[in-house]
């Protein structure tokens, strides 16, 4: 199988143990492994790993307790049993080994009241594939298969997309007892997808669903900490024009959204791949901006007269406008424009699917691949 170098190298373990969170199947046991093949591992998804240390967490400080300090302990899964941290709390405290722990969820611990080492091991993130972990990357393959590696990869993920929300639904939800109506939730996930990219309104869904407007809510928040989906929070700072405040909600990966609304073989022209054009892109500037640590945040930004920009960073420092059109023209400008009459300063810039980079009303308009190795780059912000 081909090797990917992932950006995530997780630096802070030089100095800290961490938690490395991620959704199934984005690579965590995968990457730790390449980063640290001398490592000691504990895979509690190994059956009888699991059995033993649930048994008797203990075993875990007795059997790390003369453990060499300048070498890295794995233990993967570890929302599996949360009374293991009270075992690694001790080892960091006393023995100053360091781990990394990985989860694809912070909830489970959290409802069990553990405390998450009090900060002794720092967060990180890994995310499905990016554009720039793969040498012979394919835009319209990473917009219609998404970018899990085991469904980018592939040339049909749809069977592996199947069996990928089913486990989620199994074992991410059932398994954890947080969804008393699982038909009602399974009916949110499809509407959810629906709503991928755009505004939330609690009360339509509610009506959809058949479910209260505060249980949407507790579904929402379920997928961000199950680190399933994210909010994009609304740019509030103008003064001109009066700001929507609303959040805007993405699956953590286009090809889940994909699954889900049914839709396959996206091209270009069609709505369904301008949504989907969108959300990757979306998908890549929250991926660069947390491996490399930047502390603007990504916001988007649409006026009570309907002007829209869907991707701000920071204080205005960077608008950003995602247009799947082969050749971008004057109308798609307008957004941006509205939004430089109360932030002249902004870098303003379309990713479009046009063959060459060129400037349009004042407005830079780059074609996507090339966005991609300049957001990579650090070209963009």
């Amino acid at each position: 199988m081909k090797e990917y170098d992932r950006m995530q190298k997780i630096l802070d373990i030089q100095d800290d143990s961490v938690f490395l969170w991620g959704a199934r199947q984005v690579g965590k046991s995968t990457l730790v492994k390449k980063l640290f093949p001398d490592a000691k591992v504990y895979d509690l998804l190994k059956s009888d790993e699991y059995s033993r240390l649930l048994r008797k967490p203990q075993l875990l400080r007795e059997e790390l307790i003369s453990y060499d300090e300048t070498k890295i302990v794995i233990i993967d899964e570890i929302q599996k049993i949360p009374s293991l941290l009270d075992e690694v709390h001790w080892l960091i405290v006393n023995r100053g080994i360091r781990f990394i722990l990985c989860g694809s969820s912070a909830r489970k611990l959290k409802r069990v009241g553990t405390n998450l080492l009090g900060g002794r091991a720092l967060p990180v993130m890994l995310f499905p594939f990016v554009s720039a972990e793969i040498s012979d990357f394919n835009l319209f393959r990473a917009i219609n298969n998404g970018m899990i590696p085991r469904h980018y990869m592939v040339q049909n993920p749809q069977k592996r997309l199947e069996a990928y929300i089913g486990v989620y639904l199994k074992e991410e939800i059932q398994d954890e007892a947080v969804v008393r109506q699982l038909s009602s939730f399974n009916r949110f996930l499809d509407v959810a997808a629906q709503c991928d990219g755009e505004m939330i309104n609690y009360t339509n869904i509610a009506q959809d669903c058949g479910v209260s407007a505060t249980t949407i809510k507790e579904y929402f928040n379920i997928l961000e900490q199950t680190l399933i989906g994210y909010m994009i929070p609304a740019f509030t700072l103008s003064k001109k024009r009066r700001a929507i405040t609303t959040k805007k909600f993405y699956y953590f990966d286009v090809g889940v959204v994909n699954y889900l609304l049914n839709r396959s073989n996206l091209q270009p022209g069609s709505i369904d791949f301008g949504h989907a054009f969108e959300h990757f892109m979306i998908q890549e500037i929250v991926a660069y901006l947390s491996y490399y640590e930047k502390r603007e945040k990504l916001s988007y930004w649409r006026t009570a007269n309907g002007y829209e920009v869907d991707a701000i960073i920071g204080d205005a420092r960077v608008a950003i406008e995602f247009k799947s059109s082969e050749e971008v023209q004057s109308k798609h400008t307008k957004g941006l424009k509205a939004f430089e009459e109360d932030f002249p300063d902004a870098r303003k810039i379309i990713v479009s699917l046009d063959c060459n980079k060129r400037i349009l009303n004042g407005i830079e308009v780059i074609p996507a691949l090339e966005f991609l190795q300049m957001l990579w780059n650090g070209d963009i912000i």
